[in-house]
């Protein structure tokens, strides 16, 4: 059984914790996390060993990072690039209940949590993390960094860009296009292509144009 390192001991960190144990798949040794005050503490029985820049002491174990939006977790894998940690160190984590249909592809550092749904040639990038119950029909392409949230469902041909966020319960019409760095909100029905980094919300989706609303992927 391979050693597995979990960066950042968040809540979804904790859900791969427990598809991990379920799978016997990996041995997870521990968390590692810059926040101070979970130094030696255990969250559901796991070590937090140290902080991100301790993963290069943990030579022989798989590195998961389990940071839950998409530009911070880029930029997590981008620091453990600068430490000399190449692509090879990281673990891909797929639930049990997930098929895994001939010609579809999964990218390194990727989580699939329980009963997500691929179709017929689905491809996912690097670091891509979908929550329970999420649906990739045919011919979907999602770049890295990629978050969906629980009941996410992508109708056939869909393009997703780098680290885009998408609510729980948003759908996305087939052989539309959702930006890189976008935010699709909880709910929304996206009917045509979202621009690089907007924000859209309700049914049908529309762009966010007020200045003043603040909220963020994860509230979305």
């Amino acid at each position: 059984m391979s050693e597995l390192l979990l960066i950042s001991a968040s809540g979804l960190a904790r859900e791969v914790l427990a598809t991990v144990r379920s799978s016997g798949r990996y041995d997870v040794v521990g968390f590692l996390d810059d926040d101070e005050e979970m130094s030696g503490i255990e969250v559901d029985g796991a070590p937090v060993l140290g902080t991100i820049d301790d993963a290069v002491r943990y030579t022989h174990a798989f590195l998961l990072v389990c940071v839950d939006s998409g530009r911070p977790r880029q930029a997590v894998v981008e620091r453990l690039s600068a430490m000399g940690i190449g692509t090879n160190r990281y673990a891909t984590v797929i639930d049990a209940t997930v098929r895994m249909p001939d010609g579809c592809r999964i990218g390194r550092g990727s989580i699939l949590l329980q009963n997500v749904t691929l179709t017929a040639s689905v491809t996912l990038g690097g670091h891509v993390v979908a929550m329970p119950g999420v649906t990739f029909t045919h011919d979907d392409v999602v770049d890295d960094y990629a978050t969906f949230a629980a009941g996410t469902s992508l109708g056939g041909g869909v393009r997703i860009g780098r680290a885009a966020h998408l609510g729980m319960n948003s759908s996305v019409r087939e052989r539309t296009s959702v930006g890189s760095y976008a935010t699709i909100g909880m709910g929304a029905a996206v009917l045509g292509d979202v621009p690089d980094g907007e924000t859209w919300v309700g049914v049908p989706a529309h762009p966010v144009r007020d200045a003043g609303f603040n909220a963020t992927a994860a509230e979305l």
